[in-house]
């Protein structure tokens, strides 16, 4: 039987597209010539005499949709592609937006915009904003989360601070990002403690206090250490995206025995955003990405700190976490960072009622005074809450 000519094609296209907004920091000829390789980079990749008419050459391609400069060296293009092209998985989208536009440097991807079909097909969070309201019973005021830390306690010692963290009626408790399962400080025996010292308090305060233990890890560990904190009375759990990829969280999210809220951490994802020329926006990469992936709260760092992030990049980031996308609920965003009491007002200004604070060192200034410095801030926070 003679080979089909690869000039013929089987393709079929709904016409449904979703897109792409491009800053290329370039010349507007440059800009423009850049647009147009976007079209061929982010989804054929081959030179254009190997690209064949029909529906590759017509359909298959990127769209130049708009292009506008917004400086003489900053311009703005918004590139559509068809959703044929996405699978459902995180990988693809991030290979079929800025895969190849990645290693150029001087073109940043700052935002995208999806079909609520295309939406539909990932796997979005599990509980969202509203979810984790109702599961804490906390409807109105902002969450709070404190940190266990530093790298270096044992498990006992956690376990302890824990406990002092859940009697001062904090909503949540996190591993910090550097708990692993080092030999001084064992991943189950971790768990289990501070799951029974988080449990003891609550007991106590008659208040349901959610404990996220760290579990990057190699698959399939990650779904080993997820599997065995569910089963040791966890509340939620802690992923770093940028470790494990995006993927990974959002199997946790869509695996039916795994049922807990999942907390995004931005380690290792810095390199994304840092540069302003190039990278990915902080709007996508801390808040629809996640959302996308099955984050419920998405960690960040917070502007006025000593990080490359500004207070327009939080809102923008809050704006990603909450905006209408199909189906997708909306999740929390997070003031985090050496977050004070001073700052309260300030970030409710910004982000309004629906907040994490992630506190950090700051509630361990008087060791003593644990509980009473929790609920201080929580006072504060009721206090400040900004007006519906």
């Amino acid at each position: 039987m003679p080979q089909r000519s690869t000039q013929e094609c089987d393709l079929r296209f709904s016409g449904q597209r979703f897109s792409v907004e491009y800053h290329i920091h370039r010349s507007a000829a440059e800009a423009r010539a850049r647009a147009d390789l976007l079209c061929i980079e982010q989804t054929v990749e081959a030179a254009d005499h190997v690209i064949p008419s029909g529906a590759i050459r017509d359909q298959l391609l990127g769209r130049v949709i708009e292009l506008e400069s917004l400086s003489p060296a900053l311009h703005r293009a918004v590139i559509s592609f068809p959703t044929e092209l996405l699978d459902g998985s995180v990988s693809t989208l991030l290979h079929m937006t800025f895969g190849m536009a990645s290693l150029r440097g001087q073109v940043r991807a700052t935002d995208l915009s999806l079909p609520d079909d295309v939406v539909s097909h990932m796997v979005g969070p599990r509980f969202g904003s509203p979810g984790l309201r109702e599961l804490l019973q906390v409807p109105k005021r902002p969450l709070v989360c404190a940190v266990l830390k530093p790298l270096g306690f044992s498990p006992q010692q956690l376990a302890a601070l824990a406990y002092e963290f859940a009697l001062g009626e904090i909503d949540m408790i996190k591993d910090d990002q550097s708990l692993g399962d080092q030999p001084f400080c064992r991943f189950e025996e971790r768990i289990a403690r501070c799951v029974d010292a988080v449990s003891e308090a609550s007991r106590q305060t008659g208040k349901r206090c959610l404990y996220a233990p760290h579990i990057s890890s190699p698959w399939p560990i990650l779904m080993e250490r997820a599997g065995r904190a569910q089963k040791a009375g966890a509340g939620a759990l802690l992923v770093c995206p940028g470790l494990t990829g995006f993927d990974a969280m959002a199997s946790l999210a869509r695996l039916p025995s795994v049922s807990l809220p999942l907390v995004s951490h931005p380690d290792f994802l810095g390199s994304h955003y840092v540069s302003p020329n190039s990278g990915i926006a902080p709007s996508v990469l801390f808040g629809l990405l996640p959302r996308l992936a099955g984050a419920d709260i998405s960690i960040y760092p917070t502007y006025g700190l000593t990080y490359p992030i500004s207070q327009a990049d939080c809102r923008q980031i809050a704006a990603s976490c909450r905006r209408s996308l199909g189906s997708c609920p909306p999740i929390f965003p997070t003031a985090a960072g050496r977050m004070t009491a001073s700052r309260i007002d300030e970030m409710g200004a910004l982000y309004g009622r629906d907040l994490v604070y992630i506190l950090g060192s700051d509630l361990r200034r008087e060791p003593q005074e644990i509980q009473t410095a929790c609920r201080e801030f929580l006072r504060l926070v009721e206090k400040e809450m900004p007006s519906p």
